[in-house]
């Protein structure tokens, strides 16, 4: 019983994190959001699948309308 409460109070923990993050964020968005500018996981050059910003250019996705 004693590490469920702590599991459940850990998780808490990281949801308010993330929370406040949001919350402090202007209009809770996040910069630098394109899979594409990071060479880790794009190592073949792709465009983004969202906004298409290619990896060596900014995203794109306040431009995209939804």
């Amino acid at each position: 019983m004693k590490i469920a409460l702590i599991s459940i109070a850990l998780l808490a923990l990281a949801f308010a994190g993330i929370a406040i993050k949001i919350w402090a964020k202007k209009d809770g968005k996040f910069a630098g959001t394109c899979a594409s500018n990071n060479p880790l996981i794009n190592d073949t050059g792709d465009t983004c699948s969202f906004c298409g910003a290619r990896p060596d250019e900014k995203c794109q996705g306040d431009e995209v309308t939804a």
